[in-house]
């Protein structure tokens, strides 16, 4: 299931207007993320007691970590498809201490289409969208199968 060179093409074109901003695309990525299920808050001490999208958009905790997940997100989708390196630490950490399900993740990756989606219409048409889809459930499915040798049934 892997990417042609021209959905590879896509998907890093998208996400250099990402990283011109990524504080406030991270940002705007959990809160999405928090407000649509918002059980995924429970998996953040810093953060399940933000109820409110101005409590979210005021913890500057909220933001930094939105920062590092794209930042690590960003890493991963650069090296299109040969992430195994990224992905080990990350698969343990996430299976191991944060213990957070595939479903998770999926649900990240939809926040992540859908700001895309919200912040860069324009540039972010059927066809860029398919590719980043694409690229975001091969990480998954790279993730699910660490998480299957690490014995977490996430």
């Amino acid at each position: 299931m892997g990417l042609s060179d021209g959905e590879w093409q896509q998907v890093l074109n998208i996400w250099g207007k990402v990283e011109a901003d990524i504080p406030s695309h991270g940002q705007a990525v959990l809160i999405r993320l928090f407000q649509g299920h918002p059980e995924t808050l429970e998996k953040f001490d810093k953060f399940k007691n933000l109820k409110s999208e101005d409590e979210m958009k005021g913890s500057e905790d909220l933001k930094k970590h939105g920062t590092t997940v794209l930042t690590a997100l960003g890493g991963i989708l650069k090296k299109k498809g040969n992430h195994q390196a990224e992905l080990q630490p990350l698969a343990q950490s996430h299976a191991n201490k944060h213990k957070i399900p595939i479903k998770y993740l999926e649900f990240i990756s939809e926040a992540i289409i859908d700001v895309l989606k919200a912040k860069h219409g324009g540039d972010f048409g059927a066809d860029a969208q398919g590719a980043m889809s694409k690229a975001l459930e091969l990480f998954r499915n790279d993730i699910a199968a660490k998480y299957k040798e690490l014995g977490f049934q996430g």
